[in-house]
């Protein structure tokens, strides 16, 4: 493996290459996105725009205070913002990432910045510029890396850009310099985990423990165990500091997480579910088949995704259109040619066919300790994506794996073997064509055996592809609606058929160029270029599959951001707060959080109280629940009279004639089916101790909102008598805190959800205040940290280029 830094530096040799591989990524990007550059469209993306509703309210605010809100109301009666956009100044690298994406816009910098990093893994291990150039293509056109782009999930797509950094500077600092590997080891992972997406770096982690284990066997028996001991200090230094700059986010996600879905269930009514973390059923609702873990190598095994196009060569095609459906409707039409178990799918994991071949030479001709790391890393990636489907591996590492139980889709897992096929696949790669000390002959044999497995692997698919029946779930329900199911089952053969051989070819035209290239007949750039147009090839045709031109367009989020008839009618009410019921889809739309304070929203962790009311009240109809929340208007759907206005809402405060007692939160939850909530405010005695059930009786009490803002909240309080006022706000007890005159004073929750406290006789001013401490130490502990890593990566640069001559392992 080459060492990282020249001794000597020669612009021509060392930096020329990699700056025209940089233009060549760029023109890649441009030309996939070329609907962005040339048309002005943007891309489609559903949890994007659903982002943009639920975080209206927490950017209006930072644009006109400069300020975090950190608390939104405007998505399920009110949440922290922690989890929704949340920024933190002492996080000094968010400006180290503004510099990655070369000015591109969003969607397209993810793409260039995968390209970027994974380009730095290979160079990094020692790969000539084109052949890391190849390795970083392979990395990023992986087909989910598209598809997760498609449905909006932009986070998900940047930690797994900058995931190639952090084995980077990992491997390096194990096998070459230690300081050059530890510095980009830290950064890297600074840049990953500060994009917050704990799932993709828990799996991070498990690739890094295998390596960690594999590493320490390798130096056992060298007898350098002291050595990797040292290293893995030094690492583990880069890493706290790493964490340390995005500690604020760390923080906030950690203290909401146990009062989230993701945390445990303070309910007994269901105690078979896990406790501490989400339903198994419900993380384990997106498990790969078995089976279906041949998209890796045949994309359309399973019929690609859950709404497909429709050929015009297909049987279902010349179904329909004798039942006399018009052209123009079968043009636009799509259908569910996916007949896996997974609810729904964008598409298939595919890896590419010349990855699976390449990575089967890998196990011949790498060696073992690379190898080992990375299969059993495949491995372990195809058993967690596996899920449900196997059961006694998955439910115990759903139970007994630290923190695992907070995630779900376990699919994602596939995320490890997109980076260890890859990196395996590409080292073997390079191991035939530059290392010319091999053994032509039996690395021809080799090839031979490669081609052998995974070539007669697509060939037997393609042969005996009726060995399925092609019955999918959903199957049932077309035939309820006269679907013609035989000839879609038909298309669902011919998708698995025709896959299967273009698999093949690209298999045999790949080991042909290597086979060929070890009888000298082609020469290393010109097997390099063949082998990597291949795969550039097969892989972005798999990925114009599910995100192509059709998926831009002009003007997408202001037009979805139109206010329709029913907003500009409830927006005629300037009261200072009041929330709206969108009865179509309140739970999984934000769009109406863009306009209103809703009941509802789009939000994967919502507060679990919240959820269980979801489930057990308002989804059920309870109007008692819908009043004391506040809820003025429903949103109906129906034109004639799209705006309802509900009866009975109670306003932002009132005060209740009596505090009534229960003993447990099933108890608390239960009696809101029959409550009174104008006269009656309901309190777990075993939560709140200090607070005693008692009767006031009936009075002219009044409290009046006077001032709001997402994160303060100004009453006018006139009690003529001693008394409890109820607040239809959320209740949660790390951030808010009440004053009473100015003076701090105690709340309580009641109503399973709601706030309250005690009001005594006469004028006061009431005030919430959400001022979380998490926030202000998590941003101070993150600028430290950000200098700190700052200096000692300016530190490691001016050592590294001091020396200029890297120490060798």
């Amino acid at each position: 493996m080459a060492s990282f830094l020249p001794a000597k530096f020669n612009f021509n040799r060392h930096l020329l290459p990699h700056l025209l591989v940089l233009l060549f990524f760029l023109l890649l990007t441009v030309a996939y996105f070329s609907p962005i550059f040339f048309d002005g469209k943007s891309l489609m993306q559903h949890d994007v725009v659903q982002f943009q509703g639920g975080a209206k309210e927490i950017a209006d605010y930072r644009q006109a205070t400069g300020e975090e809100a950190l608390w939104t109301n405007s998505m399920f009666s009110g949440m922290p913002a922690y989890l929704i956009s949340v920024q933190f100044s002492g996080d000094l690298f968010q400006y180290v990432h503004h510099i990655f994406t070369a000015g591109l816009p969003l969607v397209a910098s993810n793409v260039f910045i995968t390209l970027l990093c994974a380009y730095i893994l290979f160079a990094v291990l020692g790969l000539r510029p084109m052949l890391s150039a190849v390795g970083a293509i392979a990395y990023t056109f992986v087909s989910y890396n598209f598809a997760i782009l498609e449905a909006g999930h932009n986070t998900k797509s940047l930690a797994i850009a900058y995931l190639p950094l952090v084995l980077a500077g990992l491997i390096h600092a194990y096998r070459k310099n230690l300081w050059v590997g530890a510095a980009l080891f830290a950064f890297g992972l600074t840049m990953h985990i500060r994009v917050n997406h704990l799932q993709i770096t828990y799996y991070l982690l498990l690739i890094v423990l295998i390596f960690g284990i594999v590493e320490l066997v390798h130096w056992y028996k060298e007898g350098r165990t002291a050595d990797f001991f040292k290293r893995t200090a030094i690492l583990a230094i880069g890493a706290l500091l790493a964490a340390g700059v995005s500690f604020g986010r760390i923080y906030t996600t950690a203290e909401y997480g146990q009062y989230s879905i993701r945390g445990a269930s303070e309910l007994k009514q269901n105690p078979d579910e896990a406790s501490t973390g989400l339903d198994r059923e419900y993380a384990f609702q997106w498990s790969y088949g078995i089976g279906e873990s041949m998209t890796l190598l045949i994309p359309n095994f399973y019929g690609g995704a859950s709404q497909g196009p429709l050929e015009k060569n297909s049987e279902t095609y010349a179904a329909l259109s004798q039942a006399g459906m018009p052209a123009a409707q079968l043009s636009e039409a799509s259908m569910p040619f996916y007949w896996g178990d997974q609810s729904f799918v964008g598409g298939p994991v595919y890896m590419g066919a010349i990855i699976c071949f390449l990575f089967v030479l890998g196990l011949m001709v790498t060696p073992r300790r690379l190898w080992v790391w990375l299969l059993s890393a495949t491995i372990l990636s195809l058993f967690l994506a596996w899920g449900k489907n196997f059961a006694g591996f998955n439910y115990f590492i759903f139970d007994a794996l630290p923190g695992y139980n907070k995630f779900r889709a376990v699919s994602m897992a596939l995320v490890i073997a997109q980076v260890t096929m890859v990196l395996l696949a590409i080292l073997a790669l390079c191991r035939v064509i530059q290392n010319e000390a091999l053994d032509q002959k039996e690395l021809q044999k080799k090839i031979l055996i490669a081609l052998g497995i995974v070539g007669g692997i697509c060939a037997f698919f393609f042969v005996f592809s009726g060995i399925f029946d092609y019955v999918a779930p959903v199957d049932q329900q077309l035939l309820q609606y006269q679907y013609p199911v035989q000839a879609i089952r038909a298309d669902r053969q011919a998708m698995l058929r025709g896959d299967a051989l273009r698999s093949l070819v690209f298999i045999l035209l790949a080991g042909g160029a290597l086979y060929m290239f070890t009888k000298r007949k082609l020469s290393s750039l010109v097997t390099t270029l063949i082998v990597g147009f291949l795969i550039l090839v097969d892989l972005w045709g798999v990925d114009k599959r599910y995100l192509n031109d059709k998926d831009f367009q002009k003007d997408y989020s202001k037009s979805y951001f139109t206010p329709t008839t029913a907003d500009e009618i409830i927006l005629r009410d300037k009261s200072l707060s009041y929330r709206v019921y969108n009865v179509s889809n309140p739970f999984n739309d934000a769009r109406t959080s863009y306009f209103h304070k809703s009941i509802g929203g789009y939000h994967g962790a919502k507060l679990r109280r919240y959820q269980d009311v979801i489930e057990n009240h308002i989804a059920q109809g309870n109007m008692n629940v819908l009043n004391m929340l506040n809820t003025r208007y429903a949103i109906t759907g129906k034109e004639e009279q799209p705006v309802q206005q509900i009866p009975g809402s109670l306003g932002n405060a009132w005060f209740v004639q009596t505090v009534r007692a229960v003993n447990s939160p099933d108890e608390e939850l239960e009696t809101l089916k029959t409550f009174d909530p104008g006269n009656e405010a309901i309190v777990d005695v075993t939560k709140f101790p200090n607070v005693k059930p008692h009767v006031y009786g009936a009075s002219a009490s009044r409290m009046t909102l006077t001032e709001y803002k997402p994160n303060y909240l100004k009453y006018d309080a006139e009690a003529t008598q001693d008394g409890v006022a109820v607040f239809s706000e959320i209740y949660y007890k790390d951030g808010w805190q009440a004053y009473l005159d100015g003076k701090p004073v105690d709340h309580f929750r009641v109503n399973y959800i709601l706030r309250a406290m005690p009001i005594p006789n006469g004028k006061h001013t009431v005030e919430f205040k959400f001022e979380p401490v998490e926030y202000t130490l998590g941003n101070t502990v993150s600028l430290i940290s950000s200098l700190l890593l700052l200096a000692g990566l300016f530190g490691a640069v001016y050592v590294t280029f001091k020396r200029r001559k890297p120490e060798t392992v």
